[in-house]
């Protein structure tokens, strides 16, 4: 575990860089939202994670997870529509897992809070043609690698990425269920969602991020090279 004031230049550094690369795909998640939804997807993200990475820019007194806290509130007042109380509010209920700082174990527990609150919100389950289709993947490749496979960090990070990647993948050829994609019924199929390729965004942004204060390997897949004998949750009945 780094030290905090380490925890907390690596939080704006992740914000700063997650900001500058929704400002540079503004263009493209509008043009996927532009086929299945209002088409302001791309817009709304880039000024709210703008303004999150300004709100914590300068303040190195706040705690990791008041900063953390901090970029889900300036989220929630900045972006419109759906997607404010789904980044923003998911992010500052999840923030309450970094109370004793950010570890492997609180980066599994924010990672899995952060995937309940935004299924709460928005309603959507797995297959339904939203960011849970990204995050899901990516939040079980996580927990397994940290818990299971016993990676690094940032190892495990990177298989995370990469399954959202393939989350995203996935849904292109099925029907939305959810939102107002789920309007254009069987014509959404054929679509990448924007929700989800932003998820994707943010994740390669913040394992830019962790490559430069964290070891281990980044050029990973999200596959398994092989079956434990136990899953996550019976690691944790046993500890």
């Amino acid at each position: 575990m780094v030290d905090e004031p380490t925890q907390q230049e690596a939080i704006r550094a992740a914000a700063e860089a997650v900001a500058d690369r929704l400002e540079d795909e503004k263009e493209y998640l509008t043009e996927l939202d532009s086929a299945i939804g209002d088409a302001d997807h791309g817009s709304n993200l880039a000024r709210g994670f703008r303004a999150a990475a300004d709100a914590v820019a300068d303040d190195e007194e706040s705690t990791p997870e008041e900063l953390v806290k901090k970029i889900g509130v300036t989220l929630i007042s900045k972006v419109g529509g759906a997607s404010g109380p789904l980044y923003g509010g998911s992010i500052m209920s999840a923030s309450q897992t970094f109370e004793e700082g950010v570890t492997a174990e609180s980066s599994v527990a924010f990672a899995e809070a952060y995937l309940d609150k935004v299924k709460d919100r928005g309603d959507a389950q797995l297959g339904a043609k939203t960011m849970v289709d990204a995050l899901t993947p990516a939040v079980h490749t996580f927990k397994k690698s940290i818990e299971v496979d016993e990676l690094p960090p940032l190892t495990a990070f990177a298989k995370a990425t990469a399954a959202a990647e393939r989350g995203v993948e996935y849904t292109v050829p099925i029907r939305a269920q959810k939102g107002r994609a789920s309007y254009l019924g069987w014509r959404s199929v054929g679509h990448q969602d924007p929700g989800a390729t932003s998820t994707w965004f943010i994740m390669q942004e913040l394992l830019e991020v962790a490559d430069d204060y964290l070891e281990g390997e980044t050029d990973v897949d999200a596959r398994s090279p092989t079956i434990p004998e136990e899953t996550p949750d019976e690691v944790e009945e046993e500890a």
